[in-house]
C-alpha cells in the first residue's frame, strides 16, 4: 500500500478534502447507527419516547468517540480516524434486557459492562497468544460474511409499486461509478471516488422516485428530545446478574472486532509497512470502553469500532486523523439536526448497499492479508478455515439452527460471534496442548548474559540440538537481549528497575524465544526493516546486535503495549540453515 497512501494519521489534508472524506463517511454509516437503537427497541415494545431518545443519544455518544479515536487522550483512543457506530452484535441481549428488565436495567448492564473492556485494554499483553493476528484476521473476515446478507437484502429494498429495474440499475450505476474511477482516477479525482459514486446512484434513483424528499422536508430543523433518558437502575436486581454474564461476553466479541479493526487501519495508514503497535490496539479497545460506559450512561445502545473506516482509508489513501474527527463532530451535529439526519437517511437502500458492498469486499481482501502476514502453517490453517466455516455456516442457519433455542440461536447466528469463539477457542487449544516452555526472570542488562546464555544451553540439551544448532540458538538470544538492552539505555531508562523474562519453546522445526520486558519507544521490527534497505559503513553497536540478530533468527516479532515490551525470537532448527 505504500504507493497509493497520499496522507498519514499525522499527516494535514486540504480542510475541504477532509471535510468532505468527513461527510462521505457520515452518509455511509449513519444509517447504521440509527437504525441499530430502532431494531432493538421497536422489537422489545418499547415507546417513541424512548426511541427519540435512544437515536439522539447514540449519535452524540458515537461523535465523541470518533473525536476521541482520532486525537487520542492519554491512554484512550487509537490516533486514527477509526469511526465508532452502534453495535450489531449487542442487539440480542438488549432486546432481552429490555425485555425482562426495562431500559434503566438495559442502560446499567451496558455501563457496568464497559468496566471489562478497560480491564481488557489494560491487560491486553496477557492475551497476546489468544488473540493473535491470525484471530483477528479471521474475526476481520467474518465481518463481511455477518453484514453481507443484510446488504444483500437491502439492494432490494424499495417501495412497493417501484419499477422492477429501479433496484438493479441504481446498484449498478453506483458499482460501476466506483469501479471505473477506482481503477482508472489518479491524483485528487481518486480521493473523491466514494462521493461520486454514491451522487451518481442517489441521482439515478431519483428517476425512479427512490430518494424520499418527502421525508427531509418534514424533519425539524433543529431538535433535542426533552424525555426519554431511562437513568441506571441500581437496585441491582436478578434480571441484572442473570443477564450481566451475556452482556461481557458480547463485549468481548465486539473488542476482538476493535483489535480486527485497529491492527487493520495500522497496515492501510502508512506509506511504508510498519510493525503492528500494540499500544494503538489498547488505545482503541479504552475509547471502544469509554463508548460503551457513555452509552449506558445516556441510555442507548453499546456502540464499536465500523469496519468501513479502513476499507475506505485504503480505498481513497487518506488515513489523517482530521477526517474522524470531522466524522465525529457531523456525528454530534446530526443529533441536534433531525433534517441532517433524515437526507442522509433518505439516500436509497440499492444505493447504500452497492457502495457497501465495494468496502466489504476490500475489507475480506485486507482480512486475509493480515492472516496470511501473520504466517500461515498448517496450525494456523486450520484455526482461519475451520473458524471461517463455522462462522459462515451458522450466520447462513445451516448448522443446528433447529437445536440451539431461540436466545442462542440468536446470538451464535450472527457469524462473527460463532467464528471468533471458534478461533479463540482453536487457538487457546493449540497454546495448552503444545509443548511445554521453560522460562527465566533476570535484569535486562548486558550482565544478565552469563545467566541468560546457561539457560539457553540448558533449554538446547534437553531438546537434543546438535552443537551447531544449540550455538545459532544462543547467539539468537544473545543478541536479543543486547538489542533490548541497548534500546532502553538509548531510551535513557534506569537499568536498576528494569526486569526480562525470557521463555524458550517451540516445536520440532523452531525454538521460539519470547523476550518480556519493560517498554521503550522503538519498535525492533521497524528497525530491522530499515536496517534491510540501509547499509552504513560503520554501523553502531546497537545495528550491529540487530544485524546479528536479522542472521541468527527466520523471524523476529515486537509488540509494544503500555508498560511491556514483547519480543518473539524464531530460530529455524535445521541443521543446514545459517
Amino acid at each position: 500500500m505504500s504507493s497509493t497512501v497520499r496522507y498519514e494519521p499525522h499527516e494535514q489534508p486540504p480542510r475541504l478534502l477532509a471535510f468532505g472524506l468527513g461527510c462521505q463517511q457520515t452518509v455511509l454509516c449513519i444509517a447504521g447507527v440509527v437504525l441499530t437503537p430502532v431494531i432493538v427497541i421497536r422489537i422489545a415494545g418499547q415507546g417513541d419516547p424512548y426511541l427519540t431518545w435512544a437515536i439522539f443519544a447514540a449519535l452524540l455518544v458515537c461523535g465523541v468517540t470518533t473525536v476521541l479515536q482520532a486525537v487520542r487522550l492519554g491512554r484512550i483512543g487509537a490516533g486514527y480516524p477509526m469511526l465508532m457506530g452502534t453495535s450489531g452484535a449487542f442487539i440480542a441481549v438488549c432486546v432481552t434486557a429490555l425485555a425482562t428488565g426495562g431500559p434503566a436495567v438495559l442502560a446499567t448492564l451496558v455501563a457496568v459492562s464497559a468496566l471489562f473492556q478497560f480491564t481488557l485494554s489494560a491487560r491486553l499483553s496477557w492475551l497476546r497468544r489468544i488473540i493473535t493476528p491470525t484471530v483477528a484476521g479471521t474475526v476481520v473476515m467474518l465481518i463481511a460474511v455477518t453484514v453481507m446478507p443484510i446488504i444483500f437484502d437491502t439492494l432490494v429494498d424499495v417501495p412497493e409499486g417501484t419499477a422492477a429495474t429501479a433496484a438493479p440499475v441504481s446498484a449498478a450505476a453506483t458499482v460501476l461509478v466506483i469501479a471505473v474511477l477506482t481503477l482508472r482516477a489518479t491524483g485528487v479525482l481518486r480521493l473523491w471516488v466514494p462521493v461520486i459514486g454514491l451522487v451518481v446512484g442517489c441521482v439515478v434513483s431519483s428517476f425512479f422516485g427512490l430518494y424520499d424528499v418527502r421525508a427531509v422536508i418534514e424533519a425539524d430543523w433543529v431538535g433535542v428530545p426533552v424525555q426519554g433518558w431511562p437513568g441506571l437502575d441500581l437496585s441491582f436486581g436478578p434480571a441484572f446478574w442473570a443477564l450481566l454474564p451475556a452482556f461481557v461476553f458480547v463485549t468481548l466479541v465486539g473488542a476482538i472486532e476493535t483489535v480486527g479493526d485497529s491492527m487493520a487501519i495500522q497496515k492501510v495508514a502508512w506509506r511504508e509497512p510498519r510493525a503492528t503497535d500494540f499500544r494503538v490496539v489498547q488505545g482503541a479497545v479504552a475509547a471502544d470502553g469509554m463508548g460503551n460506559l457513555l452509552s449506558g450512561l445516556a441510555g442507548t445502545v453499546p456502540n464499536t469500532t465500523y469496519s468501513t473506516s479502513v476499507a475506505i482509508a485504503e480505498l481513497t489513501g487518506v488515513a489523517a486523523r482530521s477526517v474522524g474527527v470531522w466524522i465525529g463532530v457531523l456525528f454530534m451535529a446530526a443529533a441536534f439536526l433531525p433534517k441532517v439526519a433524515a437526507m442522509l437517511l433518505a439516500i436509497p437502500g440499492p444505493v447504500a448497499a452497492a457502495y457497501v458492498t465495494v468496502l466489504l469486499a476490500l475489507l475480506f481482501v485486507l482480512g486475509m492479508r493480515m492472516v496470511v502476514q501473520d504466517g500461515v502453517d498448517y496450525r494456523k490453517a486450520l484455526i482461519v478455515g475451520v473458524s471461517f466455516w463455522v462462522g459462515a455456516g451458522f450466520q447462513s442457519q445451516a448448522i443446528f439452527a433447529d437445536q440451539l433455542g431461540e436466545w442462542w440461536g440468536t446470538l451464535l447466528g450472527n457469524g462473527m460471534t460463532s467464528g471468533g469463539l471458534t478461533a479463540i477457542f482453536l487457538t487457546v487449544l493449540m497454546e495448552t496442548t503444545g509443548g511445554r516452555r521453560r522460562r527465566i526472570e533476570t535484569a535486562l542488562d548486558t550482565d544478565a548474559l552469563p545467566k541468560i546464555d546457561a539457560f539457553l544451553r540448558e533449554f538446547a540439551a534437553r531438546r537434543g540440538l546438535s552443537e551447531g544448532v544449540a550455538e545459532r540458538v544462543r547467539s539468537a538470544g544473545e543478541e536479543a537481549l543486547l538489542s533490548l538492552a541497548g534500546r532502553h539505555d538509548a531510551a535513557g531508562e534506569a537499568a536498576g528497575g528494569r526486569r526480562l523474562m525470557l521463555k524458550a519453546g517451540g516445536d520440532a522445526r523452531q525454538a521460539e524465544l519470547e523476550f518480556v520486558a519493560a517498554s521503550g519507544d522503538e519498535n525492533l521490527e521497524d528497525v530491522l526493516v530499515l536496517l534491510s534497505k540501509h547499509q552504513p559503513d560503520h554501523p553502531v553497536e546497537h545495528e550491529l546486535s540487530l544485524r546479528l540478530l536479522r542472521h541468527y533468527a527466520s523471524s523476529v516479532r515486537h509488540q509494544q503495549y503500555h508498560g511491556t515490551d514483547i519480543v518473539t525470537v524464531h530460530v529455524d532448527l535445521s541443521p543446514g540453515t545459517g
